[in-house]
C-alpha cells in the first residue's frame, strides 16, 4: 500500500536544474517510489495524476507555487522524505557557495568583467524581458534563453537593440555559436567557412553538426528564436545576422534556416539576402522554392541537404530499413522528441507516406492532440515546448519525461515503432544513453511480454567531439538489450543504420 505526501511552497524560485536534483535526491531517499517536484502549472498537473501523485492541495495550487509531492512505501516514509527538502537544498547551496564569488545583480556583473560582449539571460519569462532590457542599456549583446516573453516584449526589445547596433537572439533561443564558443545547446563541431541563421536550437544544431560529419567547419552560428520571422517581428534578428556575416572575412557561405515563416517574411528575406555578396543556402522547411536556384540563393529541402549545398558535396544515401512483422494491432509510430526542428521534420517526411500525423505542434491545426498526454494514431510529441518545461528542466538535460512517455507508447498495443532524438553537446545531459538505453530495453521487454514486436530507433544528435562523444553514445544504446537499431542523425534521413 503506497502513500503520498505533498507541499506547497508559495512565491519561491529555483533555478530547473536545482529542481532536477531535488527530484532526483527525494527518489533516492530509502523507500520512497517516486517523486515530483515543480511548477503548478496545468501540464504538470496532469503528469501528476498520471503519476497518480496529484494531492487535493497540489490540484489547487497555482501555476507559480512549487509542489513537491513524495510516494512512498508508507505515510511516514513520505513525510520524513519531505522534511528532508529543505536539508537536501541547503547541501546543494553549500557547495555553490564554496565556489567563486558571483555577483548579485547584472550591473554588478557587468563592472567585474567590462570586456564581456554577452549577456545570456535565463530566468522565468515574467522577468526576462526587464533584464534583458537592462543589459542592453548596458551595450550587451543578449542571448535570451528565456520563454514565456511576450510577443510585444520581443518586438520593443528587438528594436531597441537594433537602434544601439546590438542584437538580441531569441526569446526562446536554444542554441548559438559565436566564435566557436557554444551558448545553452550546442555541439563542438570545426571552425570553418559557414555561418548559420537559423531560427531554431534543435535546426541549427543539426547542421552544425551535419557539416562537421562532412568535413566542414562552422564560423558563427546565430540563433534568432522561434517567433522572429513571424509576420509581427519581421525578422529583425535573422537581418541582423544575415548583415553580419555577409561583412564577416572569414565567412564563405551564409546558411539561413527555419520552419516556415510568414510568407511576407520569407519573400522580405529572400530579397534582402539576394543583395548579399555571398551565396545564401535557404531551408524554409515545408516551403516550396520557386527554383533550385536564384541568383545566390540555392534552396534545400532537408536540413542534410542544406549541409551538403553549404560545402558542396552532392547527394546523400540512406540505408533502407528492413521490413518487420508486427502484431495486427501494431499499425502506428509514436516519435518522442525533444528538439522541435527535428520534430517537424520527422513530421513532414511521415505524412508523405502516412497522411495525417498527430502532434501537439502540428502541421495542421486540425491535427492538434486534445490531450498531449495521449497519442492517437500516428504522433509525434516535442516535449521541449513550453506546456512541458514550464517549471520544469528541458529535456535534453533531463530525460525524465522523455522515459515516462516511452513508457506509456511501449504499453500501447498499437504502438509498432516509437521514434525519439537523443541530442548531444554542450548543455545537454552528460551520458543520456546511459538512462535511455536501459529504458528502451525495458520497453521493448514489456511489448514482448504482451505478445507484440516493438522497434525503437534513437536518431542520436552529436559530434565525436561533444563530451559526451557521439560514437560512444551510439555505441552504448546499440549495445543496449535488444536495441537493434539506431541511426546517426544525418539531419533529413528517416532511415536508420544497420549496427555494427
Amino acid at each position: 500500500m503506497t502513500a503520498t505526501a505533498t507541499e506547497i511552497r508559495t512565491g519561491v524560485y529555483y533555478d530547473s536544474v536545482v529542481l532536477m536534483h531535488l527530484q532526483k535526491r527525494l527518489v533516492a531517499v530509502s523507500g520512497v517510489l517516486d517523486a515530483g517536484v515543480m511548477m503548478g502549472t496545468s501540464a504538470n498537473k496532469d503528469l501528476m495524476a498520471e503519476s497518480e501523485m496529484l494531492s487535493p492541495a497540489a490540484e489547487a495550487s497555482k501555476s507559480e507555487d512549487l509542489i513537491i509531492t513524495v510516494k512512498a512505501e508508507s505515510q511516514a516514509v513520505a513525510q520524513s522524505a519531505l522534511d528532508q527538502v529543505d536539508e537536501l537544498l541547503k547541501s546543494r547551496g553549500s557547495h555553490a557557495a564554496s565556489q567563486d564569488f558571483s555577483p548579485r545583480s547584472l550591473e554588478m556583473a557587468a563592472r567585474m568583467r567590462p570586456d564581456a560582449q554577452w549577456v545570456l539571460v535565463s530566468v522565468p519569462g515574467l522577468y526576462a524581458a526587464e533584464v534583458a532590457r537592462r543589459a542592453l542599456h548596458l551595450g550587451k549583446h543578449v542571448f535570451l534563453y528565456s520563454d514565456n516573453v511576450t510577443l510585444e516584449d520581443e518586438i520593443v526589445l528587438k528594436q531597441i537593440a537594433a537602434e544601439k547596433g546590438l542584437m538580441i537572439m531569441g526569446p526562446d533561443c536554444g542554441t548559438a555559436a559565436i566564435n566557436g564558443i557554444g551558448m545553452s545547446f550546442a555541439n563542438r563541431t570545426r571552425r570553418g567557412a559557414i555561418g548559420i541563421v537559423a531560427a531554431s536550437g534543435t535546426g541549427l544544431q543539426a547542421i552544425m553538426v551535419a557539416i562537421d560529419n562532412l568535413g566542414g567547419g562552422v564560423t558563427h552560428a546565430i540563433g534568432t528564436g522561434g517567433r522572429d520571422l513571424n509576420e509581427h517581428v519581421g525578422a529583425i534578428t535573422a537581418r541582423q545576422g544575415l548583415e553580419l556575416l555577409d561583412r564577416d572575412p572569414e565567412t564563405q557561405v551564409i546558411v539561413l534556416a527555419s520552419k516556415p515563416p510568414s510568407p511576407v517574411v520569407a519573400a522580405q528575406l529572400m530579397q534582402y539576402s539576394q543583395g548579399l555578396s555571398k551565396p545564401v543556402i535557404v531551408n524554409f522547411l515545408g516551403y516550396v522554392p520557386p527554383a533550385r536556384k536564384v541568383g545566390n540563393l540555392y534552396f534545400a529541402l532537408t536540413l542534410h541537404e542544406t549541409a551538403e549545398l553549404a560545402i558542396g558535396a552532392i547527394g546523400a544515401q540512406l540505408d533502407a530499413q528492413e521490413k518487420l512483422a508486427f502484431a495486427a494491432s501494431q499499425r502506428y509510430l509514436r516519435g518522442i522528441f525533444s528538439g522541435g526542428t527535428l520534430a517537424y521534420e520527422t513530421m513532414l517526411v511521415l505524412r508523405a507516406f502516412a497522411g495525417r500525423v498527430y502532434s501537439n505542434v502540428p502541421l495542421d491545426s486540425s491535427d492538434r492532440l486534445l490531450d498531449s498526454s495521449t497519442s492517437r494514431e500516428n504522433t509525434i510529441i516535442d516535449l521541449g515546448e513550453d506546456e512541458f518545461t514550464v517549471g520544469r528542466l528541458h529535456p535534453m538535460m533531463d530525460n525524465d519525461l522523455r522515459l515516462r512517455r516511452l513508457h506509456q507508447e511501449a504499453a500501447d498495443n498499437e504502438t509498432a515503432v516509437i521514434l525519439l532524438d537523443v541530442v548531444l553537446g554542450d548543455g545537454a545531459h552528460p551520458n543520456p544513453a546511459a538512462e535511455i538505453g536501459p529504458a528502451i530495453a525495458e520497453a521493448k521487454m514489456l511489448a514482448r511480454s504482451a505478445g507484440r514486436h516493438l522497434e525503437v530507433v534513437a536518431l542520436v544528435l552529436g559530434s565525436e567531439s561533444d563530451p559526451q562523444d557521439a560514437a560512444v553514445q551510439i555505441d552504448q544504446l546499440v549495445q543496449a538489450r535488444e536495441l537493434k537499431h539506431v541511426q546517426m542523425w544525418l539531419l533529413g534521413a528517416l532511415g536508420v543504420l544497420s549496427p555494427p
